[in-house]
Formats: C-alpha cells, structure tokens, sequence
C-alpha cells in the first residue's frame, strides 16, 4: 500500500464519499484507524490524528478539544518520556544506560539469551538495564500522578517490552490498558527532538491506499481540490 500524508480536514468529506461507493467504514481503536472495505478486500486505511476521537454511535470522527497524553519511546540504552497537556509538551525526560556490548553492538538483554551474565561488565550492564527501566516508570508514575492521563503512546522493542511492565517499579499501567496505542513510526534514536517530531506525526492524519483503492482516492482527489492544483500520480510506487 501507498503512504501519503492527508489533510484532517478531508476526513469529514472522504468518509460519506466512500460509503457513497459502497464502502463499509471500520474503525480500529488500537491503532486509531479507519478502515474502508469493499467485498471484503481494504481499500484504503486512514490513522486519525490524535486530536480526533471517533464516534462510534454516529460513525464520525470529532475534535477533541482538551487531552492529555505520554509518548513513551524506548530503544536499547537510550528512551524518552513526554508528557502533552492540550497536545503541548509539558515536560520531558530523556533516559540513557550503559546496556549495549561495544564490540558486538547488541544489548545485554539479548545476549543474556545465549551467554548468560558471568562477566563483571555483564553484570554492570544488567545492573544498569534494570535501572533505566525503573527510572522510565518511575517518571511515569509521577506524571500519572500529577495529570490525568487520556492516552498512552509507546514504542519499544519486544525484546525491552518484559523489562518495561516487569521491574520493581511497576508501570502506573497494565499491558490491557485501553489507552495504550503504539506509535505507528518507527523511532531509532529517542531524543527530544525526536519525540517532538513524533508527536508532530501523530498529530496529522496518514492515508494509506491499496491498488484497488487508488481509482477510489483519485476521484476524490479530483472532486475535492482546485482545479488549478496538481493530483497525486498514483501510478507510481505500486
């Protein structure tokens, strides 16, 4: 499928133009999406920006006025933990730990998997991994403390996943929270300015287009913007 970003505003005028095709319109909650199928097969997906909720009894999405959020990003030796009032960053943290072999360039936790923890150095960086994860909760729980808290968003590795929800300091979650949404990019390095940049992403909308659906998104396109504008060339990059 193609990727492309979508202006919020369009959402409103797209979702009656597809069910005008015959299109069934699903929303998933976890990854805060609307789907479009025809005969069973997805045309198009768009991810609503965070400042949408979805009316599920209406089936339309609405503006929503007042959140807010944590975006927890997590990578080996390196995480991030913002908190967004009113989809500002408020605060912010960035975590770092000495938990990556230098020569091999692998995290401790995965060679745990093979060579176990013998080695002083092994030990450091376990002793290590531990804390990091613990300070990350830590912070968690006192911005949840502090702030009511309508959405979480994470990234991080399967891997670190058991070490996040598993530490002497609990996570002020549970792995079933509904709020929890993973954040759909992916994040290398997380600074603060990439959480910055990841909370830009999230707060505009994506539309991803099948082969099937690209007749679908181009009459749309063609309906909806000036005359005088340029399409999209949906011929390219299938």
């Amino acid at each position: 499928m193609r990727t492309v970003g979508f202006d919020n505003r369009l959402i409103f005028n797209f979702i009656p133009f597809m069910k005008s095709k015959g299109a069934i319109c699903e929303y998933n909650d976890k990854k805060h999406q609307l789907d479009f199928l025809l005969a069973n097969s997805v045309l198009v997906k768009i991810r609503l920006p965070l400042d949408m909720d979805y009316d599920k009894i209406k089936e339309t999405p609405i503006h929503a006025e007042f959140r807010n959020y944590v975006l927890v990003m997590i990578r080996s030796g390196i995480a991030s933990v913002g908190i967004f009032e009113n989809f500002e960053c408020h605060q912010h943290k960035v975590f770092r730990a000495y938990m990556t072999r230098k020569k091999q360039g692998k995290s401790q936790i995965k060679h745990l998997k093979t060579k176990g923890k013998s080695r002083a150095g092994s030990r450091v960086r376990l002793q290590e991994t531990l804390e990091f994860f613990e300070e990350i909760n830590q912070r968690l729980q006192e911005h949840f403390e502090e702030f009511r808290i309508d959405k979480i968003g994470i990234s991080c590795s399967d891997t670190l996943i058991p070490y996040f929800y598993g530490g002497k300091i609990k996570t002020p979650f549970d792995k079933q929270d509904p709020r929890i949404f993973k954040i759909p990019k992916h994040i290398q390095n997380p600074t603060f300015e990439e959480l910055t940049a990841t909370n830009k992403f999230l707060l505009q909308s994506e539309i991803r287009i099948s082969e099937s659906g690209a007749p679908y998104y181009s009459e749309f396109l063609e309906k909806t913007a000036p005359s005088d504008e340029p399409q999209d060339d949906l011929n390219d990059d299938w």
